[in-house]
């Protein structure tokens, strides 16, 4: 369900959640990804709100898995937390292992982390641990999943929005796409579902909320007259 206005304002008054999934609307993850673009894992965060990678998959991505020039990366790994310990592993399905298109904000943010995390390495010097990681510890030891976690919620905390799992910033870029006019094939498709049922079920509640934003911007994209008048209603 969809954080609408009139859901967080329950929230508010009573600290009750709608329901036990809950997805922020476009305005939100907004507010959200720019509270959060001077910390150290943002790149996670925006590639999960993006185009909504497993917490995994985030935190296992490696640079060599990132194409800069055909703007796409490529999911083969993921880092999995295991009780205190984080195991490298194969995704989570056949179908997990995929490639994603990046759009060009994306990339943007990519290049400008990897040019951060070099210039960590270069302070740290020797005692950097190369791991190959889009994002690691400050020392380059791979990033422990629960600090992800814990980065996502105090960052809304301290931006006032409601809360989310980081789970559901996964569901929120299915979301964005739904809305945006995919269709459920195109979402299986980014998330790595192994059935398109899958897909279907997990946004069946979402789909009718998205139904006015979907009409609209189909209705902007047919031209009219600038003096055409629309006749009342009878």
């Amino acid at each position: 369900m969809l954080w609408t206005p009139e859901r967080v304002e329950l929230w508010r008054r009573t600290g009750q959640k709608p329901s036990r999934v809950m997805v922020w609307t476009p305005e939100q993850t907004g507010r959200f990804l720019d509270n959060a673009v001077d910390h150290p894992y943002h790149v996670l965060l925006h590639l999960i709100a993006y185009r909504g990678l497993r917490r995994g998959e985030a935190c296992g991505l490696p640079w060599w898995d990132v194409d800069f020039i055909r703007q796409r990366i490529t999911i083969t790994a993921a880092l999995v937390q295991n009780g205190w310990r984080a195991e490298f592993g194969e995704p989570k399905s056949e179908a997990s292992g995929r490639v994603i298109a990046i759009d060009t904000a994306t990339t943007d943010v990519l290049a400008t982390h990897k040019q951060r995390q070099a210039n960590l390495q270069a302070a740290a010097g020797d005692a950097w641990i190369e791991n190959g990681l889009v994002c690691t510890e400050p020392d380059g030891k791979p990033l422990q999943p629960s600090h992800l976690s814990d980065a996502l919620h105090a960052i809304s905390d301290a931006a006032g929005l409601p809360p989310v799992r980081l789970h559901d910033l996964r569901h929120g870029a299915a979301t964005l796409m739904i809305a945006a006019g995919a269709d459920l094939k195109q979402v299986q498709e980014l998330l790595g579902h192994s059935s398109i049922a899958i897909t279907a079920d997990t946004y069946t509640h979402v789909l009718p909320e998205l139904a006015r934003e979907t009409a609209e911007a189909a209705a902007s994209i047919i031209p009219r007259g600038q003096n055409r008048k629309i006749p009342p209603a009878a």
